[in-house]
């Protein structure tokens, strides 16, 4: 998986140099590696790093899941929407590219963490391992990447509360079993620095 990560990085930053730079969205392409050609769910993160500063967080959209949209589309469409749609932050300019780097995170198949009592979440979520979901009917849900808890220094508690908060539900939601929480592990590569080494990233 490693080679295809790096494959999808390099995808990433081609289809927003190429967008920003024309305004033209990159065709699929047709080499791709075969297990890119799957459908699964993808988000791609951007940070800026300014020198000597650390790095902060520029824009992440993506995808549970496409049907019907391989990874390697739901990657470019993804990409395109960090740059331009991710309403936290203004319209990312072709003249950053030289201070972000680019992640981009494999999901796992999203599945609902069963349990009587809502204290049972903290015997079964791993942080670093696990991306959560927090859903309450069918329009309101919110989603934390795995390694977002790690790079806040959340416990699971804080982790819990936040992705309520993210879903647009109290914070203490969790704690009311007709919120679904749901759990999935996250494939991340990373650049290292912008336009360079590319190697997976462990979020714990």
């Amino acid at each position: 998986m490693s080679y295809s990560g790096e494959y999808l990085v390099k995808l990433a930053r081609r289809t927003i140099e190429t967008f920003l730079r024309s305004k033209i969205k990159i065709k699929s392409p047709k080499d791709a590696p075969s297990d890119l050609k799957d459908q699964s769910g993808v988000f791609v993160t951007l940070h800026r790093i300014d020198q000597g500063d650390k790095p902060v967080l520029r824009g992440c959209i993506g995808r549970i899941q496409s049907p019907g949209s391989t990874l390697i589309q739901s990657t470019i469409d993804s990409a395109i929407d960090a740059i331009i749609h991710d309403y936290r932050f203004p319209n990312v300019t072709y003249s950053e590219l030289d201070k972000i780097t680019i992640e981009v995170t494999v999901l796992s198949i999203p599945k609902k963490i069963e349990v009587n009592d809502p204290e049972e979440y903290f015997d079964i979520i791993e942080i670093g391992r696990h991306g959560l979901i927090a859903e309450r009917g069918s329009i309101q849900r919110g989603l934390l990447l795995p390694q977002v808890p790690v790079e806040q220094g959340w416990d699971i508690k804080s982790y819990l509360d936040y992705v309520c908060q993210k879903a647009g539900l109290p914070s203490n939601s969790w704690q009311n079993l007709e919120t679904a929480i749901s759990s999935f592990e996250g494939f991340i590569f990373s650049e290292i620095s912008p336009n360079g080494e590319i190697k997976p990233k462990l979020s714990h």
